[in-house]
């Protein structure tokens, strides 16, 4: 199953990762319980089976037992080879309980040997009139012993019969099967947690797919979300199709009623426009140069509408570097004679919002240091915290500090010489602030002129 494990590492907030490792907890406690209950139950039946055989094999023995003249007589065989065998472990024993009671019977296994018999005040017989209690071997084993007295005949003679079993034994394969066991529901657990991450993590991949569909939006590259999805996720992607759809659409009424604005008011401005030069002379002039910077107010506030309405928008995005290229080189033939060099040292930069405000943006700062500079501009493209800056430097005048706040105010002219209105710096530093970022001018370190620094934060990728 081709998944691409890189997407779905997941992190502490994902829900895949909350996911997984809930079940995999689940799983881990499930099987550790399963494993715990499966061993104690096998534990307790092998040792009441355990159990039970002996006292089967203790019936065998006193059935196979009588007196002779006073004397223990008869030939038990309960029927396992291990009563045969030396030190196995697997012992009977029948031995005189009273005084008119005469000799021993031995298995083969236990021969001469003696087993301790604890008092019966310690282990008292039960109503059966057995008790069982645990001793150790002549071989280090921990035997297992059933014991029980019986009257043999009409004369009182009583013996006490023994039988006892390797209870290390029993106990060895109770931990064998429990380290079987636990190895075994294991490799089962692992196998089945690996398999139930990666059904989560399939499961999960309609949810990844609609994020990569955000982030291609975001980057301008589509402009729907795929609705091919599961019929849980569906009904979202619609949603969100929705939404976009609406904000495309009041983005389209917005500019259409910006458009109809500036239209209606070109007219009437051209119309003063004419009438300043029909005038002519300093009523003339006067009315031209406010006329002028009418429009550019106009124009000024339509844009900053316009980029108010579609700020952290999902649709528009612009790379910074194919922009910043063109107005070098537009830049380039409007001033021959200067030495105009750009520096990128962010390739990838996105700028979240229309690719005209960028080139509205940069294109006064490069105006304005082609206006100003001698024979140098220097454009940079880099990386901040922030996101991207740009920075514009020429080797011009420069300004004081106590000219830079004069600069930013709006038709605020510092040389009444050079053409303008003086609102450039004052449309670009409201623009900037539009999109959340920050403009500052100071004196070029290397040039010497002015040095304009923009960051603007950049658009996810």
């Amino acid at each position: 199953m081709a998944i691409r494990l890189r997407n779905y590492l997941p992190s502490l907030r994902s829900l895949s990762f909350r996911v997984i490792s809930l079940s995999t907890l689940w799983t881990i406690i499930s099987f550790i319980a399963i494993a715990t209950i499966i061993s104690t139950l096998y534990g307790e039946a092998r040792l009441k089976s355990f159990q039970q055989l002996l006292s089967a094999h203790l019936f065998s023995v006193i059935a196979s037992v009588s007196v002779n003249d006073g004397t223990l007589a008869g030939r038990p065989d309960p029927g396992e080879v291990r009563y045969s065998s030396p030190l196995s472990g697997w012992y009977w024993s029948v031995e005189p309980a009273a005084d008119n009671l005469k000799g021993s019977l031995r298995s083969v296994s236990l021969g001469e040997r003696n087993i301790d018999s604890p008092s019966t005040l310690n282990v008292p017989f039960d109503t059966s009139f057995q008790r069982q209690y645990t001793e150790a071997g002549p071989n280090g084993q921990q035997l297992s012993v059933v014991e029980t007295e019986v009257v043999l005949d009409a004369d009182n003679r009583v013996a006490r019969f023994r039988v006892m079993g390797n209870l290390s034994e029993v106990e060895g394969e109770i931990a064998d099967f429990r380290y079987t066991l636990y190895f075994y529901l294991g490799i089962f657990g692992l196998g089945g947690t690996l398999i139930n991450a990666a059904v989560i993590l399939f499961g999960l991949r309609p949810l990844d797919r609609v994020r990569r569909s955000l982030g291609d939006i975001r980057e301008g590259k589509v402009t729907r979300l795929d609705e091919d999805l599961p019929n849980e996720i569906a009904p979202l992607a619609r949603e969100m199709n929705a939404l976009i759809d609406n904000n495309r659409r009041i983005m389209d009424r917005s500019r259409t009623q910006v458009g109809n604005l500036a239209h209606s008011l070109k007219t009437p401005l051209s119309v003063l426009v004419n009438e300043s030069r029909t005038i002519g002379g300093t009523e003339g002039r006067l009315i031209a140069e406010q006329s002028a910077a009418m429009q550019i107010q106009v124009q000024h506030y339509l844009q900053r509408a316009r980029v108010a309405a579609q700020r952290d928008s999902v649709v528009f995005r612009a790379p910074v570097t194919p922009i910043l290229e063109r107005l070098v080189r537009v830049t380039a033939k409007l001033n021959p004679h200067m030495d105009i060099k750009f520096n990128n040292y962010m390739d990838d930069a996105i700028f979240a919002g229309e690719q005209e405000d960028l080139e509205e943006i940069v294109g006064n700062l490069m105006e304005n240091a082609g206006k100003w500079g001698r024979r140098i501009i220097t454009l940079t493209l880099a990386r901040v915290e922030q996101g991207f800056e740009i920075s514009v430097e020429d080797d011009g005048p420069g300004l004081a500090a106590e000219q830079i706040q004069d600069a930013l105010a709006r038709g605020k002219r510092l040389d009444e010489t050079k053409p303008g209105t003086g609102l450039g710096l004052s449309i670009v530093n409201d623009t900037v602030r539009e999109y959340g970022g920050t403009l500052t001018l100071e004196r070029s370190s290397l040039l010497g002129g002015l040095h304009a620094r923009l960051i603007l934060p950049t658009a996810a990728n």
